[in-house]
């Protein structure tokens, strides 16, 4: 039988072996959610960071409590921690189960539900769901419930608590130690390209004939030095040693 749960309420498990599954309603403008858990001790805080098991680091030292990943189904997109009750160190006596969506708020995301499942039968029905509301719908990370020691057994209670700075403000809460200079490297300023300069075209004269390109002048035979342009001087051929010039004489003169 599936308990469909309210906030605040509780249900014992007789599973050994539970698998905490996070859903929530695809669309336009809503971002993923990721699942993880908190061990607290008898204190309400972790015994170090390792109590952290989340996406970047999936697996808790006791390989009791590990994060299974996301999948897509077809009610929507689901993110899972599986815990082995049975398991897991007597030091620990709650486990919280958290949502949270990357400083967006979770008023965004429709449909968000916890569903409890007995690992250990294939294809069964949920134990226990619990349809997750914001209280204030500014939230960026929910307790959506917890996995607590009662006698010798464990229940689980449906919580649905906020916070509006994330899963880092949550984290700091319990006790794990966030590193400040650890944050997201900047993304690189992107260099927009040049406008686009039409290509340099010559001159064109009227009815659309090509302009021929100028010729220089004849200058009696002898190469034209050329400057400007862009082109280089020419390079003047060496002197024959026997030219000389012609006498100067009287046809020059006109009588």
């Amino acid at each position: 039988m599936t308990h469909a749960m309210l906030k605040g309420s509780n249900v014992p498990l007789d599973a050994t072996t539970v698998r905490a599954v996070l859903r929530w309603t695809p669309g336009q403008g809503v971002p993923d959610v990721d699942a993880s858990a908190l061990l607290l001790g008898a204190d309400g805080r972790v015994r170090s960071d390792e109590d952290f098991v989340f996406y970047n680091q999936p697996r808790h030292p006791s390989g009791k409590v590990w994060w299974l990943g996301k999948k897509r189904v077809a009610e929507g997109p689901t993110d899972t921690i599986q815990t082995d009750l049975a398991g897991v160190e007597p030091e620990v006596s709650q486990i919280l189960l958290v949502a949270s969506a990357e400083d967006v708020v979770f008023d965004r995301v429709p449909g968000l539900r916890i569903l409890l499942y007995d690992a250990s039968v294939a294809d069964a029905e949920p134990l226990a769901y619990f349809d997750v509301e914001p209280q204030t719908g500014q939230e960026t990370a929910l307790i959506c419930g917890e996995l607590y020691r009662r006698g010798d057994g464990w229940k689980f209670r449906a919580l649905g608590e906020g916070y509006s700075n994330g899963l880092k403000g949550l984290a700091t809460d319990y006790g794990i130690t966030v590193d400040e200079s650890d944050g997201a490297a900047a993304p690189e300023t992107s260099h927009p390209l040049p406008p686009e300069q039409p290509p340099a075209f010559p001159a064109q004269p009227a009815y659309g004939y090509p302009q021929p390109a100028p010729q220089p002048a004849p200058t009696y035979g002898y190469p034209q030095q050329q400057s400007g342009y862009g082109y280089p001087p020419p390079v003047p051929a060496p002197l024959d040693p026997d030219f000389r010039l012609p006498p100067q004489g009287p046809q020059f003169i006109r009588s």
